[in-house]
C-alpha cells in the first residue's frame, strides 16, 4: 500500500491501518514474538524502538463498547466479583482476558504488561491483577500529579528515572540492547505525528467547522497506537491536507445540515451509543467541535530530552490540577468560539466526575456560555438514558439560541 496516494482518503487509511495495527499484533503472536499490552498515554516511544508488538486496552474496549458488545466481558467481569463501580474499560478488559474471544475485534493475550500511571490510579491496580491472574511481567512508569501550573523540577528527574529504569527493563525482558539512535528517530515522528493531530483538530476552529468531532474520537485510535510511527506521521497529515481544503472552500462538517452551534464535549465518547449521541446534536444543527479530552495526545517535547518526554507525558488534563484546567477549558472556549458546553457524566471516570460539576459552575462563571451535564459511560451500555441525553441537548439548544439572540454569544 502506498500511502502517498492522495486517491486514499483518510478514513479509507484509517481504516486499514487499524486493521494492520491488530493484524501485526496477531502475527507476532503467532511467530511466538511478545506482545505487550499498554495503557493509551503510555511512553510508546520505549515500546516502539524495541520493535514490540503493542495494543492498548482502552482502545480494545473502546471498539467492542462501538460494536455493541461490551456487556459480554463486563458481565464476565462483574461475575468474577468486579464491582459495577469500577472503570468499564477495566472491567471489558478484564472479562476479555477471562474468555479471550470477541465477535468485534480479538487481540492476543499479553506477554508483557506497560503501565503508565497519569491517566489514573484505576489502571494501576487494573494492570496489577492482570499481571497477577496472566502471569505476566509488569513494567509501572510513576507520572505524579502536578498540584502547581508547570512540572516541578523534581518531578522531572524523578520521571526521567522512571522511564531509565523502565528501559533496562524492556532490555531484560527481550535481552536484546536498547537502540538510542532509533529511539531518537521515533521520538522525532512521534513530535511530528502530534503536531499533525494538533494542525488538524485545531482547524476546528474556522466557521464553520470542517470538522466533525466526532469524526475526531474515531481517528483518535490512531493517535493513541501509531504515533511513533510512519504511518501515523502521514494518517494525519493526510486529513489535516483534507480538512485545510474544506476550510478553504468555508465547506461544514455536513452536507445534510447546516452548523448552527459549536460546542465542546467534555469526557470520553459514549462508544455503544456513538449515533444517538450525534444525531440529538446534529437535528438542532450542533456540531461538537472540540474536547478536552485528544488534546491529551498532544505530545511534544524536544528529541533526545527524556526530561522534556517525561514532563510531556505528565501534562495531560487528566494530571493537571483544577486551576489549570478550568483556564484550559476557558481557553477552548475563547479559541473555538463556542456557544455551550456538552458535559459527560461518565461513570467509568471518577476522577473526572468528582470534579465535574464544580468545572462547570466556574467555567460558566468565567465564559457565559450555558451547559449541560448528562449521565452516561464510555461503554458500560446501561448507565445511559437515551430520553436525558434527548432532553438535555433540547435545553442547551434553546439557550443556545437565547445566549444568541439576548447576550450575543
Amino acid at each position: 500500500m502506498n500511502m502517498n496516494e492522495r486517491s486514499v482518503t483518510s478514513k479509507e487509511l484509517l481504516k486499514k491501518l487499524t486493521a494492520l495495527h491488530y493484524e501485526g499484533a496477531a502475527k507476532a503472536k503467532a511467530e511466538g514474538r511478545p506482545v505487550v499490552w499498554a495503557t493509551s498515554i503510555s511512553p510508546q516511544e520505549l515500546l516502539e524502538t524495541m520493535d514490540l508488538a503493542t495494543v492498548y486496552p482502552e482502545n480494545h474496549a473502546a471498539a467492542i463498547g462501538a460494536r455493541k458488545e461490551a456487556l459480554v466481558f463486563i458481565d464476565e467481569a462483574e461475575r468474577d466479583g468486579y464491582s459495577q463501580d469500577i472503570c468499564s474499560y477495566a472491567r471489558v478488559n478484564i472479562g476479555y482476558a477471562g474468555v479471550g474471544k470477541s465477535e468485534a475485534q480479538d487481540i492476543p493475550l499479553p506477554d508483557l504488561l506497560f503501565c503508565c500511571g497519569n491517566i489514573c490510579g484505576t489502571v494501576i491496580k487494573w494492570y496489577e491483577n492482570l499481571a497477577k491472574e496472566l502471569r505476566v511481567p509488569m513494567i509501572f512508569i510513576d507520572m505524579p500529579f502536578n498540584h502547581s501550573f508547570h512540572v516541578p523540577a523534581h518531578s522531572r528527574a524523578y520521571m526521567r528515572g522512571q522511564i531509565e529504569d523502565a528501559i533496562e527493563q524492556l532490555e531484560a525482558f527481550t535481552k536484546r540492547r536498547f537502540d538510542r539512535d532509533k529511539f531518537s528517530e521515533v521520538m522525532r515522528l512521534s513530535n511530528a505525528t502530534c503536531e499533525w493531530w494538533k494542525k488538524a483538530t485545531d482547524l476546528a476552529k474556522a466557521k464553520p467547522s470542517p470538522l466533525n468531532g466526532f469524526d475526531m474520537f474515531n481517528y483518535m485510535a490512531i493517535i493513541v497506537c501509531m504515533r511513533g510511527s510512519k504511518e501515523g506521521y502521514e494518517l494525519f497529515k493526510l486529513w489535516h491536507d483534507e480538512l485545510a481544503a474544506k476550510a478553504a472552500a468555508g465547506m461544514g462538517p455536513w452536507s445534510s445540515a447546516e452548523e448552527k452551534y459549536r460546542v465542546m464535549w467534555d469526557g470520553i465518547a459514549c462508544w455503544p451509543h456513538l449515533s444517538t449521541t450525534f444525531n440529538a446534536l446534529k437535528k438542532h444543527g450542533i456540531n461538537m467541535v472540540t474536547s478536552s479530552y485528544p488534546e491529551s495526545w498532544n505530545l511534544r517535547y524536544e528529541t533526545n530530552d527524556l526530561e522534556g518526554m517525561a514532563a510531556a507525558y505528565s501534562s495531560i488534563y487528566a494530571n493537571r490540577n483544577l486551576d489549570y484546567d478550568i483556564g484550559y477549558m476557558k481557553k477552548l472556549v475563547d479559541e473555538f468560539r463556542l456557544d455551550g458546553i456538552v458535559y459527560h457524566s461518565n461513570r467509568s471516570c471518577k476522577l473526572m466526575d468528582f470534579r465535574q460539576y464544580e468545572v462547570q459552575r466556574r467555567v460558566g462563571e468565567l465564559t457565559g456560555v450555558p451547559s449541560v451535564i448528562f449521565d452516561g459511560d464510555q461503554t458500560d451500555p446501561r448507565s445511559f438514558s437515551e430520553a436525558q441525553y434527548e432532553t438535555r441537548i433540547q435545553a442547551l439548544a434553546e439557550m443556545m439560541e437565547r445566549g444568541k439572540g439576548g447576550m450575543g454569544l
